[in-house]
Order: C-alpha cells, then sequence, then structure tokens
C-alpha cells in the first residue's frame, strides 16, 4: 500500500500560490450549492504521526465558510464515551445534510492504537474494520460523501520533522509525548495501517494517499481531494433529482405480499387473560424482582434497551407505566418516539436513536422506536423501497454493536386483534379523558391493517436475532400483556446476570 505513495513530492511557492485563489473560491462556491442539497461531506484525517494532519485541518478550515463546516477532535475516549457503544461519539457528531464534518481522529484510531500495541489480536483488528466498513457504506448509501484522507510520511522524513520541530523554540510544543514513542513503532504502525486500508478502501469510501513531506503539496492536495468530494456530492445529487428517488427494494429480500392470508402474528394466542385478583398478586411479585434485577445490573454495569411496538391502542403506554414504576427514575429514562424533527430529518434516520443509549448500568425505555422505519415509513411510503428494504440490515447491524457493548436489548410487539382495537377505539372516544389517545391518524392506520400486518411480519422474520429477539406479545388481555413483558424482562435479564 505505502510503496506506492510518491515520497518526497514538493510544490513550489509561487506555483502553489497561484493555484490557492482559485480552489479557494471553487471551495467556497461548492460550499455554498452544497448547503441546498440533501448531501453531506464526511472528511476524515488519519495518518503519520508528524504528517502535519492537524495543520492540514486547520487549513481546510481556513478555507471554508465556517458556517457550513463542523470539526471535531477524537482524543482517548472519555468515562461517558467508554460507558457507550464504540461507535456512539462518532454519530453524536455527525455532520446534518448541507454540511462538511471534518474527523481529526476517528472510528479508524482506537483499533489501530490497539494493534499495534498487543492490546487486541488481528483477528479483532479485522472484525473492526468490517463493522467500520459497514458503517461507512450505510453512510454512503444515505447520500453522504466519505472522504478518507492518509498523510504519510517515511520513516527518515518523519524522525527529520519531529527532529525539527524539537529545536524550534517556537514550535517544540508541536512534538506530543508519544511521537516519538510512536517513531519506534514506526514499522509496525505501518504494517497495521496497511492492513486497515486494505479492508476498508472500497468504491463508496475510498483511501486517498497524500504524501506529506511538502506542507504547500499536502494541503493543495487535500484540499483538492475536498473539492472533488463536494462536486461528487453535487453530481450526485443533480442526478438523483433529473430521474427520481431510487424505489426498488432489495430483489434478495423475502417480502410478504399484502393480504397474505396468515402471517407470523396469526401464531399469538390472543385467548389468554389474567384475573384481576391474580394479576394483583403477581404485579407486586414481578415488579420486585425487576426493580431487584434492574438493581443488580446497575452495580454490574449492564444496560437495558426496551423497546415497545406495536398496534395503535394496545397498551403500550400502560405495559410502560407497570415496568417503570418498579424502578428508580434515576436509573431509567422514556424515549417517546414522533415524527422526526426538521433536525432529525437533516441525519441518518438512526442519528436520533444512537443519542439517546443509556450509559452502563442505566435503563432506556423507547415508546416506538427504529423500526419506524420499516414500519409506518414503509406503509406510508415516508421511505422509498431500496431505504426501507435496506434497512432490516441496518438496523441488526445497529443492535448488534449494542449487545457487543453488553446492553440487553428487549423488543415487544404487543399484538390485539382487529375486533379488540375497534372496542378500545371506540371506548376512547366516548371516555372524556381517554379522548386525546384517539385520532384520525389512528383510523386511517387501521385501515390499512393488512399492510401493516405485512410489514410487521417481514419486520419480525428479517430483524429477530440471537442476541435481540422479538417477543409477541398476546394483548387482548391487557392485565395478561402487563405480566407477561414483566417475566419476560426478567428472565432474559437474569439469564445475562448469572
Amino acid at each position: 500500500m505505502f510503496e506506492t505513495a510518491e515520497l518526497g513530492r514538493s510544490l513550489q511557492k509561487d506555483e502553489y500560490e497561484s493555484a490557492l485563489p482559485d480552489l479557494r473560491a471553487r471551495l467556497v462556491q461548492a460550499q455554498i450549492d452544497l448547503k441546498k442539497t440533501p448531501s453531506r461531506v464526511l472528511v476524515i484525517i488519519s495518518g503519520v504521526d508528524g504528517a502535519g494532519k492537524a495543520m492540514t485541518v486547520n487549513r481546510l478550515n481556513e478555507w471554508l465558510d465556517p458556517r457550513g463546516v463542523n470539526t471535531h477532535a477524537f482524543d482517548t475516549p472519555s468515562d461517558e464515551e467508554r460507558e457507550r457503544p464504540f461507535f456512539w461519539r462518532f454519530w453524536r457528531t455527525m455532520p446534518v445534510r448541507g454540511r462538511i464534518g471534518i474527523f481529526y481522529g476517528s472510528w479508524y484510531t482506537e483499533p489501530l492504537i490497539q494493534t499495534v500495541y498487543k492490546k487486541q489480536k488481528q483477528a479483532d483488528l479485522d472484525a473492526a474494520m468490517r463493522r467500520i466498513a459497514s458503517q461507512e457504506q450505510m453512510l454512503a448509501e444515505d447520500g453522504a460523501i466519505v472522504l478518507k484522507l492518509w498523510l504519510h510520511l517515511s520513516k527518515e522524513a518523519q524522525y527529520k520533522h519531529l527532529k525539527g520541530l524539537e529545536s524550534d523554540p517556537h514550535r517544540h510544543w508541536r512534538v506530543l509525548p508519544t511521537d516519538w514513542k510512536h517513531h519506534r513503532l514506526y514499522e509496525k504502525f505501518i504494517r497495521v495501517a496497511g492492513r486497515m486500508i486494505r479492508l476498508t478502501d472500497r468504491p463508496h469510501a475510498p483511501w486517498n494517499l497524500i504524501e506529506a513531506t511538502d506542507d504547500r503539496y499536502r494541503d493543495l492536495t487535500s484540499g483538492r481531494l475536498l473539492l472533488a468530494a463536494m462536486e461528487q456530492a453535487l453530481e450526485v445529487t443533480k442526478k438523483t433529482s433529473a430521474i427520481g428517488r431510487r424505489d426498488a427494494a432489495n430483489p434478495r429480500l423475502k417480502i410478504t405480499p399484502v393480504g397474505r392470508n396468515r402471517t407470523i402474528l396469526d401464531r399469538v394466542n390472543l385467548k389468554k387473560s389474567l384475573s384481576k385478583d391474580a394479576y394483583r398478586k403477581q404485579l407486586v411479585r414481578r415488579q420486585a424482582e425487576w426493580n431487584r434485577l434492574v438493581w443488580k445490573a446497575a452495580d454490574k454495569g449492564v444496560s437495558n434497551v426496551i423497546v415497545f411496538e406495536g398496534w395503535d391502542a394496545a397498551g403500550k403506554g400502560s405495559c410502560i407505566r407497570r415496568v417503570t414504576e418498579a424502578i428508580d427514575p434515576r436509573l431509567f429514562q422514556i424515549i417517546p418516539v414522533a415524527a422526526p424533527t426538521e433536525e432529525e430529518r437533516a441525519h441518518h434516520y438512526l442519528w436520533r436513536f444512537w443519542k439517546w443509549l443509556p450509559r452502563d448500568g442505566r435503563v432506556t425505555i423507547f415508546d416506538r422506536s427504529w423500526f419506524g422505519r420499516v414500519l409506518v415509513e414503509r406503509v406510508e411510503k415516508f421511505a422509498t423501497a431500496a431505504e426501507w428494504s435496506r434497512a432490516y440490515a441496518e438496523i441488526n447491524d445497529f443492535e448488534e454493536q449494542l449487545c457487543r457493548h453488553g446492553i440487553v436489548v428487549h423488543k415487544y410487539w404487543i399484538h390485539l386483534s382487529k375486533e379488540e382495537q375497534l372496542a378500545r377505539f371506540q371506548k376512547r372516544e366516548k371516555v372524556k379523558y381517554k379522548r386525546y389517545k384517539i385520532t384520525d391518524e389512528d383510523w386511517r392506520n387501521r385501515a390499512k391493517w393488512n399492510a401493516y400486518k405485512a410489514a410487521v411480519n417481514d419486520m419480525v422474520a428479517h430483524t429477530s436475532t440471537g442476541n435481540a429477539p422479538w417477543t409477541l406479545v398476546p394483548g387482548n388481555d391487557k392485565r395478561y400483556a402487563r405480566i407477561f413483558i414483566l417475566k419476560d424482562l426478567c428472565k432474559r435479564l437474569e439469564k445475562v446476570l448469572k
């Protein structure tokens, strides 16, 4: 990989100064045009220590309109960041559509350092690179242009650069304590970095190798690559506008036809019920058990993510209340999910869920969730077939990351019959303090019962995994549903805590 680098490339001062005004003008104009599009550009700056990564970041910020750029420098993860899945801190800082995000240090840094220092094996590095490649593909499919720059120096050039900085009384502070240590490990870093780059150099997110011996050549090349990335984003937007959004589902997916006689929901026994006396007795016992287990999980740093989905009027709210009234308020948060806000629409659809993930030992409850992508957005055509059909794999990858971090993921679909739903709708209309719960949208959704039923079948079929399975809850009897969920929560958490 690095053998192909054109070492010693340089640029004369007059050539640099001649090219710079036009480049800066085109960069700013492309940035202005980018703001009007649904695309975004993500710039990842990596490379050899001493190659001028920080200086390149500063130069790009100097040449761009700062109002359209978000720059983030990632150092050693903080305690808050370590208590969330690996990608959490990167998702929080993703640029919105129409903007540029510059990452100095990125999701590549920690796997590289961990491998060089033998804190993880090569197999762990390879697995991390596969996950990174998957994340970058997901971002690219959502319209992001991922520009990856590797600023390279030979070992000899790195030595001369560090020595020169160290001897300069005005710039010696640029030499960090780790720079010389990493210089001694140069061959290891290059070997690991080469493998890292080979595993993640993809058409949708290619690596760009820049010879960084000469500051002018490095900066001008970086600026030109950024300009090309923005022009690519503009071209993609232009083509998409001309031909319309892709609306073809993944042909390899088995999609349930609307109106199919039987689906997975038909296997749920809706005759299950519980008497009031049995319910009261079991509620006290199950809530006490749930409380004990949540405190035990908090002590061990095990967090829980609980997803509630189900038909309108299925009783999600009442089930959530029975779950939370048994927990100390300091240990949980409820995230009610409605239609995305303008800010949320400016991000990838998973962004608004990443930001609410719990720290270690806490519980987050989602009242509706990321599955809206393959339910309401599919049925109501808010997402194209291409978008919702690829979401199954994206969701599985997202939940796998949560589980890998140690989060226990519970997913409940509360099912009820169409007749029971109608009875509850009518009851809500008659009771004054419940009328706010029934809307025109509920009646519209009910009219599309078969379409939602098919979507639920595909959701369960494609996203029920070993670590994050779906649990279908019989919901015709509310008392039975509440105890069923509490019992299942305890059973799954108890198994993890043993």
